[in-house]
């Protein structure tokens, strides 16, 4: 697997670099401390199989840097690793093409299942606050108002009145089994046209099985079902469930 990370920060670009090795004797690791130098990186040699992309460059703004390199190479997977872990970071980051996001804080453990989970068609997500009082000491972090999804909302509000900090289960959705195959795709990034090809299905079809899917989950949007189904794998069973679900 070839990799190339993109962080402004010498000592953050070395410590990166050690851990992303550790992966495996058949890791290469190419590192870019500037969007300049990912970009000639690219341009010289685009045979990479994933780009690590910090938010926080000197000459760019990261989310900038993240919708060109979607836009030039739309099959090279872009991971955000990132000093934040605000909600709507993460948000804007999927909903623009990322296939995964992870705060700098994670562990080494976190930051590789994540990354094996990204290279195995998933898409991941940190477990983010829901902006709720458990009700037994001090409130949670709450992301900006105006950014948090109406779904998150819910659940929060949900786990609230129980004695317990739990979300819905995929089980409990009730989906047909191919609206689970649906599902499955939808979480890799796939669009309709895509995943009407792979199940042999007109795009109308699809389409109302994905308007089913994201009825079922209580969320608008592909971005929020994305992020709604890792609340619920993550509690259910961390990353692992997620995996299952990407690859059934």
């Amino acid at each position: 697997m070839k990799v190339l990370l993109v962080d402004d920060h010498p000592l953050i670009l070395s410590a990166l670099k050690a851990v992303i090795q550790g992966l495996g004797d058949d890791v290469t690791v190419v590192g870019a401390g500037s969007a300049a130098a990912a970009r000639a990186t690219l341009k010289s040699d685009a045979d990479f199989d994933l780009v690590l992309l910090d938010l926080q460059l000197g000459d760019a703004n990261g989310f900038d840097l993240l919708a060109e390199l979607r836009n030039a190479y739309p099959a090279l997977p872009v991971v955000v690793v990132s000093a934040s872990d605000r909600t709507s970071d993460v948000i804007r980051s999927i909903d623009m093409g990322a296939m995964g996001f992870v705060p700098k804080r994670a562990s080494n453990d976190t930051l590789f299942e994540a990354l094996r989970l990204v290279m195995s068609g998933g898409i991941y997500v940190p477990p983010m606050t829901m902006g709720v009082d458990g009700g037994g000491g001090s409130a949670a972090p709450v992301a900006e108002p105006d950014t948090v999804p109406g779904y998150m909302k819910v659940i929060g509000s949900q786990a609230a009145k129980s004695d317990y900090q739990t979300t819905p289960t995929l089980a409990a959705l009730g989906l047909t089994p191919r609206q689970t195959d649906v599902l499955a795709l939808l979480l890799q990034g796939k669009p309709n046209k895509l995943i009407a090809r792979d199940l042999n299905l007109s795009v109308e079809t699809i389409k109302d099985h994905v308007a089913a899917v994201l009825r079922a989950l209580g969320v608008n949007s592909r971005t929020q079902a994305v992020l709604a189904v890792s609340q619920m794998t993550q509690q259910a069973g961390g990353l692992t469930s997620t995996w299952r679900l990407g690859n059934r």
